[in-house]
């Protein structure tokens, strides 16, 4: 299956097609999410991984699972990446176009020649897979997950239905982003009747260490209000990590923060490795962060998406500066017709 999920009737037929091929496949089957996973993707993980074992499949889930999410998966239920795939697997890739493998964390999926099943929600999936499921008006995989979950006639419980309350909540801003629909709501309150923990979610997921506040205190110091405070920017690098004790994984929610600047459309956030550069993106309104991933060499969703280049900061920044220029004079113009 090769074509974008056009019509309900299209959803449901590649809901059927991943459900058959999960149920007819007999040997060990390795389920996948994107490089730095957020709620989505290790939500989606978890609940399809649960669901999978509770019908005997053998599955394995390699993840690196960061230090806010840790909180969520039970001792020994997700695998350090895999060096070899296991003989006659299949492979399912979620929250991610499983034709971007380097992207795909815990496998080399480069080299995997069996059977793929992508479940996506990124507009910018090129749609290849041996059974497929990708949608872009869904605001989060987990959702679709949760349509699969259905599907495959499980006996829902509280430990899946809360792993994909995460994600949906997590990829809507805890329902406040403009890709809610009623759907939305819909699969919350089916999840939430089968013991989905929200509560416990939003208060686990609430909770910081120091570091997150002394590392914030450092990025501060580099916010730029750009285009008259239309673009909202700031920059972390090793050094103001080693002088708050932080890591990496301390910066994940900062983009969110910059985003709720007055009259900011789009935030940025830096992350300067040295060599290389990763961008985040959040934007609002008509001005697309996708756009500005793509034209950087990366992908993602309009409100939401990033790219990684492979060049110094100093390097990165006029190509940054002009896609976004690009983006927002792109944005003025649809404004005016």
């Amino acid at each position: 299956m090769t074509s974008p999920m056009n019509s309900e009737t299209a959803y449901a037929e590649g809901v059927a097609a991943i459900v058959l091929l999960l149920r007819a496949h007999s040997g060990p089957i390795v389920v996948l999410a994107h490089e730095g996973p957020d709620g989505d993707a290790l939500g989606s993980v978890l609940g399809l991984a649960r669901a999978l074992r509770s019908l005997g499949k053998q599955v394995t889930a390699p993840m690196d699972v960061p230090r806010y999410l840790s909180f969520l998966p039970e001792p020994g239920e997700l695998s350090a990446p895999l060096e070899s795939w296991p003989a006659d697997a299949l492979a399912v890739v979620l929250d991610v176009d499983n034709n971007d493998p380097a992207r795909v964390a815990g496998a080399d999926l480069a080299v995997f020649e069996g059977p793929v099943i992508n479940i996506d929600h990124h507009g910018t999936n090129r749609r290849q897979a041996t059974a497929l499921l990708v949608d872009p008006a869904r605001p989060a995989a987990a959702l679709m997950v949760a349509d699969v979950v259905d599907a495959l006639g499980v006996t829902w419980t509280e430990a899946i239905a809360t792993p994909l309350m995460l994600g949906l909540n997590t990829d809507t801003g805890s329902f406040r982003f403009s890709s809610v629909t009623p759907a939305t709501f819909e699969c919350a309150a089916r999840l939430l009747t089968h013991g989905a923990r929200l509560g416990w979610l939003n208060d686990s997921m609430a909770q910081n260490p120091r570091t997150y506040y002394l590392l914030l205190r450092e990025v501060l110091t580099t916010m730029e209000f750009l285009h008259g405070g239309r673009v909202v920017l700031a920059r972390v690098d090793d050094a103001m990590l080693e002088r708050a004790g932080g890591s990496w994984e301390d910066v994940e929610s900062y983009v969110g923060m910059l985003r709720a600047s007055e009259g900011a459309e789009l935030a940025v956030m830096v992350k300067d490795f040295g060599e290389r550069v990763k961008l985040s993106l959040r934007s609002r309104g008509k001005v697309s962060a996708q756009n500005i991933a793509v034209a950087l060499g990366g992908g993602g969703h309009v409100p939401a998406a990033g790219a990684t280049v492979a060049e110094p900061y100093a390097a990165v920044r006029p190509q940054l500066d002009a896609a976004i220029a690009a983006e927002l004079a792109r944005a003025d113009g649809a404004r005016a017709v």
